[in-house]
């Protein structure tokens, strides 16, 4: 059994955490309520947003710099995005060459 048949997210919560590691990783700030709401397909509003990334934080998969900021993935988080979320691809023998 993998560790992290323990911490299954909701789907909602999957994919709130999916944007905020994804925005981290682009631009090493903390991710708020309302750019998920003006930059994803989530039909959302911020407030409940903000509920589902306390569920999270509750869960210990992202935390909060400082009062004021948004969400940053905590390594629980980044774990969770390796091991669940991310799906591996096939690469081209071109890639695969380069690579050798």
């Amino acid at each position: 059994m993998n560790i992290m048949d323990e911490f299954k997210l909701t789907d909602r919560e999957t994919r709130i955490l999916d944007i905020i590691v994804r925005n981290y990783i682009l631009t090493a700030s903390p991710t708020g309520s309302r750019y998920i709401s003006k930059n994803s397909d989530i039909k959302l509003s911020s407030a409940t947003i903000r509920n589902v990334m306390g569920d999270l934080e509750d869960k210990k998969f992202i935390t909060q710099p400082h009062t004021s900021a948004g969400r940053i993935p905590t390594d629980l988080g980044y774990r969770y995005y390796v091991d669940q979320i991310v799906k591996a691809g096939n690469l081209s023998n071109e890639i695969k060459t380069q690579i050798k």
